[in-house]
């Protein structure tokens, strides 16, 4: 090792120490503002509760006894599993069936003409109004469920992987083929890559809209899951039970959406996603 060799490390050293205080401190900061924020948020919910009363808003102090109420006999646990299994299966058949669709309906017009007049007319109606059809032609099982969550997914992932395939650089484009590559290589050298920040932003938004669905699909058509216990709780009248639904919903979204946007990061961080 020479002696400039070692001049630098002893230099990289520092930088190294300063970089990685940084990353804590800031950290440290976000964990503090998001404390900060739940006190208050929890601070404004006790007020309301206390001017309305227990019969209209359940106070914080009522819901986590009402939590553990429900979590004691293993009712909110299975809720939380059946909900997200549902939700998961639903949302990645979406995934899967929408990402390809996207990919082709954005590179080939005949495609994108054939398709988009359906793609069009079934994304404004909202799932919620085929409830009852899921329930007749696929009965009261999880099949009903998933369909809906699918339904719900599938036309943001593709509408999000069109529009990633169309800002995709004309000049990239023809480069790729004044290069010689095929139709295939420029799809998965080129079209998909620059795609990817626009697919997970889809699989973003069509996860909070499969949490939307999970709900009235359970209320109509399940026994178990966060959508039927909050049904449940309003028949029986208890306010308290439909907050610990409501407020377990927001968690698991909340859960679910932290761990995509992590995982993306850092899986496909040199795709350009920086979520």
């Amino acid at each position: 090792m020479t002696a400039a060799d070692t001049v630098e490390q002893a230099d990289t050293a520092p930088r190294i120490r300063d970089r990685r205080s940084r990353v804590a401190s800031g950290g440290i900061r976000t964990v503090g503002m998001y404390l900060i924020s739940i006190a208050i948020g929890v601070g404004v919910w006790q007020l309301v509760a206390m001017k309305y009363g227990s019969a209209l808003v359940a106070s914080p102090a009522q819901t986590v006894k009402a939590a553990k109420e429900l979590a004691s006999d293993g009712t909110l646990l299975n809720s939380v599993i059946a909900s997200s299994r549902r939700i998961l299966i639903g949302w990645g058949l979406g995934l899967v069936v929408g990402v390809p669709i996207g990919l082709l309906m954005g590179r080939l017009t005949v495609i994108r003409q054939l398709l988009d007049p359906y793609i069009e007319f079934f994304r404004f109606i909202p799932p919620v109004a085929f409830v009852t059809l899921a329930v007749v032609w696929l009965g009261i099982g999880e099949s009903s469920k998933v369909v809906l969550i699918f339904y719900t997914s599938v036309f943001i992932v593709t509408l999000n992987t069109i529009a990633g395939v169309l800002s995709v650089n004309e000049s990239k484009l023809r480069a790729a083929t004044s290069l010689g590559a095929s139709r295939w290589q420029v799809m998965r050298s080129v079209v998909l890559p620059a795609t990817v920040p626009h697919i997970v932003t889809g699989a973003r938004l069509a996860m909070g809209n499969s949490f939307l669905t999970i709900v009235s699909a359970e209320i109509v058509a399940a026994q178990v899951g966060l959508g039927a216990l909050i049904w449940t709780s309003r028949n029986y009248g208890r306010i308290d039970w439909v907050f610990v639904g409501i407020i377990t919903l927001g968690i698991l979204g909340f859960v679910f959406d932290r761990v995509l946007r992590v995982v993306s990061s850092r899986v496909l961080r040199r795709y350009g996603v920086k979520l």
